[in-house]
């Protein structure tokens, strides 16, 4: 089986040492590095299990810090936000105080200064109320009842328009006490707030003024109009008891 010329390693010729030293060592190598890989020391364990039970102290006071930086966060949200409400409070108040006053309220303003009285009569021709307070004859009574008083009928919430042909019907326009004016705002939910300084939520609505101060003010419902005359005398009066007795 072996071919002529070489010698058989099994056979104990001259060669067969050196093929024994040629196939051996490679084997032996292998065994060597084989070897080492076997008894190759093992890798150290790593330090975190070692240090696993200590380490959830970190960890929960990462998690107290998370949840205090997480306030902080959120108070800081919620003071913006209040901040920004009250910022929009103060824009709304302000356009609501800087509204330009129509000429119809400076001239409210000025009449009210006088030294008389003065009814300041805020109203609508559509307002069913105002139409019933007409309707009744108490305003035409009570300004002719009152020819020193001034009467100012001031149309409201009614684009502009002054509803002088309602009142010639029921004859307070030619009345020489009377003086009819208009608001340019317009009728709806856009409406004014407020005129001449005061708040307006309904209509009809009556102030009496004397000396620029304002003695009575009437902002819901229809006029009573025996309860106004009454007004207009108690308006006059000083109300003042120097020299009766006092209860102490």
């Amino acid at each position: 089986m072996f071919s002529e010329g070489r010698s058989n390693p099994l056979s104990g010729g001259a060669h067969a040492p050196r093929a024994l030293a040629m196939t051996l060592p490679p084997s032996r190598t292998f065994d060597q590095k084989r070897s080492r890989k076997v008894v190759s020391a093992p890798a150290p364990k790593p330090a975190r299990e070692a240090r696993a039970l200590p380490r959830r102290s970190p960890l929960l006071i990462l998690n107290v810090r998370r949840w205090t930086l997480s306030g902080c966060h959120f108070a800081g949200i919620f003071n913006h936000m209040s901040i920004l409400r009250l910022s929009i409070l103060a824009t709304v108040f302000a356009a609501t105080s800087l509204r330009a006053e129509s000429p119809a309220e400076q001239k409210i303003l000025d009449a009210i200064k006088a030294p008389e009285l003065s009814v300041v009569h805020l109203w609508a021709p559509w307002c069913s109320n105002c139409q019933a307070e007409l309707k009744s004859g108490g305003w035409l009574k009570t300004i002719k009842d009152n020819p020193r008083v001034k009467f100012y009928f001031v149309s409201v919430w009614n684009g502009g328009e002054d509803g002088r042909t309602m009142l010639t019907k029921f004859e307070i326009a030619d009345q020489p006490n009377v003086t009819i004016l208009a608001d340019p705002g317009p009728r709806g939910s856009n409406h004014i707030k407020q005129f001449a300084g005061l708040p307006l939520s309904w209509i009809p609505t009556s102030w009496v003024y004397k000396g620029g101060d304002l003695r009575y003010a009437l902002n819901y419902g229809e006029i009573r109009f025996p309860v106004l005359q009454q007004f207009l005398e108690d308006s006059k009066s000083e109300w003042s008891h120097k020299g009766e007795p006092s209860i102490e």
